[in-house]
C-alpha cells in the first residue's frame, strides 16, 4: 500500500480511538510574535547594513525601487509580509535566507 493510504488510515484509527475516549487529543499551540512595525530610519539602517543598494532592496523584497524609497523618507510604511521579511533580515541576514545567491 502506499505510504499516503497508510497515513490517512493511520490518522482515522486515531480519530475513532479518540471518539471512543480511548485516547487523549494531541494539542499543539503556536504562539506568533506581533509584527514588528519599521520606521523609515530602520528601513534604511537595516538596507544599507545589508549591503544593498535601493534596487536590490526592492528586488529582495519583491516591491519598487519606489516602494523601498517611499519606506525610507517615511512616507509610507511596510505592512504584513513585508514587515515579516523585514524581521527575518535583521535577524538573520541575507546569508540565512534560500532565495538569497552571492555572487
Amino acid at each position: 500500500m502506499s505510504s499516503m493510504f497508510e497515513d490517512l488510515c493511520e490518522g482515522l484509527q486515531q480519530a475513532i480511538e479518540y471518539e471512543r475516549g480511548n485516547v487523549d487529543a494531541r494539542v499543539r499551540t503556536f504562539i506568533i510574535s506581533p509584527v514588528k512595525r519599521y520606521k523609515n530610519d530602520e528601513i534604511r539602517e537595516l538596507r544599507i547594513s545589508s549591503g544593498m543598494t535601493q534596487s536590490v532592496f526592492a528586488d529582495f523584497m519583491g516591491v519598487s525601487k519606489k516602494t523601498v524609497e517611499a519606506w525610507e523618507c517615511g512616507r509610507t510604511h511596510p505592512t504584513g509580509a513585508a514587515c515579516r521579511l523585514l524581521q527575518i533580515l535583521a535577524k538573520q541576514g541575507k546569508e540565512g535566507l534560500p532565495f538569497v545567491t552571492m555572487q
